[in-house]
């Protein structure tokens, strides 16, 4: 299996792309860019998730709108058990001028083979889209008290917020179940993820690019995480045919 991760651009700008193989037991990561157009962001997908090969791809973009107006239902869930966190979702309705780009990517997908997948068995074989949203993610797969905030505010605090969410890639995915392994990476690094730029002349798009990047990668661990454990420890906030959005379950162990 291999577990894709889209960051989607909701209306022009780039998407973050990375791809997570499993085995060994395990997880490794593959490839990890940033595309534009539609048509290199699909052959992308072609080319990470062979026609006879099992995937799941994992979009943070709302794929499914059935709402002419107002707010999705797993947009008002994400609310309801997030907002504490500052992790409650943009809405999404039909009358947004991104809905119908994201909601086209999902039906360029499901030409593809994959099927949305708001239930799954777990470790099942086959080719599946779901929606995920990598905030609430975060804040389960992380155990924090408010979300990471380096997508908006002032470049020092977003570089400070972004070195967190690297620095608990690195440390708290390689700990969980299942497991992401760094070290088989291949890269000189060890990691393969990018660096945070310091400093520069156009340091807010270089930390933009890193963002989408870093927010693709935890969308395709949330795929690798729905593969493996199902409903057992994800949540399911909506349904198929309302919109729906895939997040890990906290660790009641740890909580």
């Amino acid at each position: 299996m291999r577990f894709l991760g889209i960051d989607l651009g909701w209306t022009s700008g780039a998407s973050g792309l990375c791809c997570l193989g499993w085995s060994a037991g395990c997880l490794h990561l593959l490839n990890l860019e940033r595309r534009q157009p539609t048509e290199d962001i699909l052959g992308w997908v072609d080319h990470w998730a062979l026609a006879n090969q099992g995937a799941i791809i994992a979009v943070d973009a709302p794929t499914l709108i059935p709402n002419e107006t107002g707010m999705r239902l797993p947009d008002k869930l994400t609310h309801r058990y997030f907002g504490r966190y500052h992790a409650g979702c943009y809405p999404a309705n039909l009358r947004r001028p991104f809905a119908q780009r994201t909601v086209a990517f999902g039906l360029s997908l499901e030409a593809r083979g994959f099927v949305h997948a708001p239930l799954i068995v777990a470790q099942q074989q086959g080719r599946f889209q779901i929606e995920v949203f990598p905030h609430p993610a975060m804040v389960h797969l992380f155990k924090l008290n408010r979300i990471l905030k380096y997508k908006k505010g002032k470049l020092a605090q977003r570089y400070s917020e972004m070195l967190k969410l690297r620095q608990y890639i690195l440390e708290i995915l390689p700990t969980l179940e299942p497991s992401l392994n760094f070290a088989a990476s291949g890269h000189l690094d060890d990691s393969g993820l990018p660096e945070i730029p310091v400093s520069g002349s156009a340091l807010g798009s270089a930390l933009k690019a890193v963002e989408d990047q870093l927010d693709s990668l935890i969308c395709a661990y949330v795929a690798a995480h729905w593969w493996y454990w199902g409903i057992e420890r994800n949540w399911v906030l909506g349904d198929a045919t309302e919109g729906y959005i895939i997040v890990p379950a906290p660790d009641e162990l740890g909580d």
